[in-house]
């Protein structure tokens, strides 16, 4: 299956990192970048165009102006010029660099736009591709529930009716950030994490069966939502079936594959009595406890004497 392409329009970068508009051939808004990498030409200012991608944004730091300085002014301008008739997404001067008289007049003559940062260059594109990474990422919608117990984001799924609200109401209580209800749109950031956020046409509204749409940040205040997190430990809520055998030691680790990203999960049973909320805060605590190496049931083992074989499984959800 292919992947599906997207954009984040130009206007959003501009505002995001407050940059300065030298040139912009029309509003930013109709304008789209769709490539996460950016590139330095400073080989291509010298002439080098072999494996070059125009499809990128290309930023000019202290260094291609320093080399653009040492040529007279109609080399300089022959170099901006085939640079820019690739069409370029938009050339971004860092630095906050007094640009070159002609490089406004070349990038109005192509239709590139012209953008300035007062950032460094190093700085400024650390930033700028991880902005790129998140609004450009491959992404799906589930049905669940995303809240960052204990600095874990947790991906709460099961069948409609299990109780995943309704544990998200208890966890907020207990001064937990709820990130998304209902509907999760997960975003695969790079290739070992993932990104979950809400729509934002229903962000921080929650659905209680008896009660109906609750707002969250209005109803326990601002410090109990999130709008995006990162995606540790998927717990998957079941009612309680007497005649399957539920993990007693959590020896094993168990993943779910979502776009190619390994993620820990556990199921987890629900029936009347359990305090569901104080079970999902001490799996919260105990998978990042397993992240810095400790698993509480391999020690009980070993201080018995005892040697298992540890073996992970995988359950992919059939993405991509």
């Amino acid at each position: 299956m292919a992947e599906k392409k997207y954009s984040v329009s130009l206007k959003e970068i501009i505002d995001h990192f407050e940059l300065e508009a030298l040139y912009l051939p029309m509003d930013g808004s109709k304008l789209y970048i769709h490539q996460t990498d950016i590139n330095r030409p400073g080989l291509q200012i010298m002439g080098f165009y072999e494996y070059f991608s125009p499809d990128r944004i290309q930023v000019l730091g202290k260094t291609e102006f320093a080399y653009l300085a040492t040529l007279d002014e109609p080399t300089r301008k022959e170099h901006l010029d085939k640079l820019c008739a690739t069409k370029i997404p938009a050339l971004i001067i860092t630095r906050e660099l007094p640009n070159f008289p002609e490089m406004t007049e070349i990038a109005a003559k192509y239709g590139v736009p012209l953008l300035r940062s007062k950032e460094g260059t190093s700085g400024f594109m650390a930033a700028l591709i991880a902005f790129l990474n998140l609004h450009l990422a491959q992404r799906i919608t589930r049905h669940g529930v995303l809240i960052e117990v204990y600095g874990e984001g947790m991906l709460i799924l099961g069948e409609s009716g299990v109780g995943k609200s309704e544990v998200a109401v208890e966890l907020i209580k207990r001064g937990h950030r709820l990130v998304a209800d209902d509907a999760v749109e997960i975003r695969r950031v790079s290739n070992i994490s993932l990104v979950g956020s809400s729509p934002e046409n229903i962000r921080h509204f929650l659905e209680i069966r008896g009660i109906g749409i609750v707002n969250a940040r209005r109803l326990f205040g601002m410090g109990a939502v999130k709008v995006t997190e990162k995606i540790d430990l998927i717990v998957e809520l079941e009612a309680w079936d007497s005649e399957k055998v539920y993990d007693r030691m959590g020896l094993s680790n168990e993943f779910t594959s979502i776009m190619g990203v390994k993620v820990p999960c556990a199921t987890i049973p629900v029936k009347p009595g359990r305090n569901l909320a104080v079970i999902l805060e001490v799996a919260a605590m105990n998978n990042r406890q397993k992240k810095m190496g400790y698993n509480a049931a391999q020690e009980l083992l070993d201080n018995l004497g005892l040697d298992v074989d540890k073996q992970d499984t995988i359950k992919k959800w059939d993405i991509y």
